[in-house]
């Protein structure tokens, strides 16, 4: 092993760690979808299998004929783990991705605290169809078996779209040892006997349009691992995470963390507006709160806080750039007030803060922009931060 698999990381560093393992043949990136809600609630990291995406082949060391296993594959996954400083972690996989997560719930059940099998199986099939397809990858390439991919990944309905083009691309992207030596890893995977050492809480999906691992497949999954849930989803060929993306996020939200919920996404906001207002500001709005303005302070905690600065997609300090342009626009003195010195407490400088008010003042106006240098140099002089205006 030469390498650390290149991955991508989303959501709080310091939320549980959720490892997300992709098919044989696809990158990352088929779990695009469901990410930014995930990383809500977890430190999503996603990887990429060996030749597959950004991680080359010779990340297994050796990619011989017949020599990979699965286990190999979960020992790279678990060389990732221990990087990122990760002890424990909840696991999804798909198809080959799930074998990486059952076999490390196996032979690893103190590293893996929940799990998911995603279209996934106990047994791939004869070993002798995986080392055909692996002999006919190495001569000529991942071109020659995108044709049939295509209808195994999707329903007829869903092969034609963008998603399903991109991931094919992924295909034919990958290189040819590193995808040969995936399907040798599939032919002598077999965990039917082992099935029952699995401990952890587990969640099956399938879909009923999928040809690869049939609903049957994922019977025997559920059948075999301890109180394993199993659910089939309508419209879902072997890429279910792609197709049908809603889903597949519900079920995955549903079993690896709470459900969103009223109360949920009030705590949250209510961190995250403690955290950039401070203690003091947000304690005063709490004791000057009356029966007349309680729903108000409900509201904006659960969706202004709650809902808004809590998705990963923007960092607190690029929030804090647009808070204090609209905040600007609209004439807001009194909660521009209140947004300097939050968006002091979220790193920005005064330096920072007047390219903000400058820009302000041409897209804003010029008045506008006047009052808000006002507040600004008004709040930080109160507050006693330097100016280096």
């Amino acid at each position: 092993m030469t390498s650390v698999l290149h991955h991508r990381t989303d959501g709080p560093a310091q939320a549980p760690v959720l490892i997300l393992g992709p098919s044989l043949g696809t990158s990352l990136a088929v779990w695009d979808a469901q990410v930014p809600a995930l990383a809500r609630r977890h430190r999503v990291v996603r990887y990429d299998l060996p030749g597959h995406g950004d991680t080359p082949a010779g990340t297994l060391g050796d990619t011989a004929p017949g020599t990979t296993r699965v286990a190999d594959l979960a020992d790279l996954v678990l060389a990732l783990a221990d990087h990122l400083g990760a002890e424990q972690f909840a696991y999804a996989g798909i198809s080959l991705g799930g074998a990486v997560g059952a076999h490390l719930a196996v032979h690893h059940p103190e590293r893996v605290t929940r799990l998911a099998l995603v279209c996934s199986s106990t047994r791939f099939g004869e070993p002798a169809g995986w080392h055909e397809r692996a002999a006919l990858v190495r001569e000529k390439g991942t071109d020659a078996v995108a044709p049939g991919a295509l209808g195994r990944w999707f329903t007829p309905d869903f092969a034609g779209t963008h998603t399903a083009d991109r991931l094919l691309d992924d295909l034919c992207a990958a290189d040819a040892e590193g995808y040969a030596a995936c399907c040798d890893a599939l032919a002598t995977y077999d965990l039917r006997a082992e099935l029952p050492r699995i401990t952890a809480p587990t969640l099956v999906l399938a879909g009923r349009a999928d040809t690869a691992t049939p609903p049957a497949h994922a019977r025997e999954l559920a059948d075999g691992i301890p109180d394993a849930s199993l659910l089939e989803l309508a419209g879902a060929a072997h890429l279910a995470p792609a197709e049908r993306p809603e889903a597949v996020l519900s079920a995955l939200l549903g079993h690896f963390g709470a459900p969103d919920s009223d109360d949920n996404r009030y705590a949250e906001g209510m961190a995250v507006r403690r955290a950039v207002l401070g203690d003091a500001h947000v304690d005063r709005a709490v004791a000057r709160t009356t029966d007349f303005t309680a729903d108000f302070q409900d509201y904006i905690t659960r969706c202004a806080w709650g809902e808004i600065w809590t998705r990963p997609g923007l960092d607190r300090r690029t929030r804090s750039c647009l808070t204090l342009t609209a905040l600007i626009a609209h004439g807001h003195q009194e909660e521009l007030a209140m947004h300097v010195r939050a968006a002091v407490r979220n790193g920005l400088t005064p330096e920072d803060i007047k390219e903000v008010l400058l820009h302000s003042a041409v897209y804003c106006g010029v008045p506008a922009a006047n009052s808000a240098f006002a507040t600004a140099q008004r709040v930080l002089t109160e507050d006693g931060t330097p100016l280096t205006l």
